[in-house]
């Protein structure tokens, strides 16, 4: 999917000079970028991701170490 995101011409020739030293395009800064962002904020950013954070929700999925009767 594609979107368009405007910057401003500074931040895009800071932006192609990061890419070209660390050898890598716009694309993978925004990859990293974006990911940075998900995590930040506790979102998942993949389908594993997302579907471990979803059994953790459910407190019955929580692991409780087992209780010894007390005689």
């Amino acid at each position: 999917m594609r979107k368009l995101i405007e910057f401003d011409t500074e931040t895009l020739s800071a932006l192609k000079l990061l890419a070209s030293d660390r050898m890598s395009s716009l694309q993978e800064l925004a990859d990293e970028a974006f990911s940075d962002l998900l995590k930040k904020h506790g979102r998942p950013t993949n389908l594993k991701d997302a579907l471990k954070q979803s059994l953790r929700q459910n407190p019955a999925n929580d692991h409780q170490p087992n209780r010894t009767k007390r005689r």
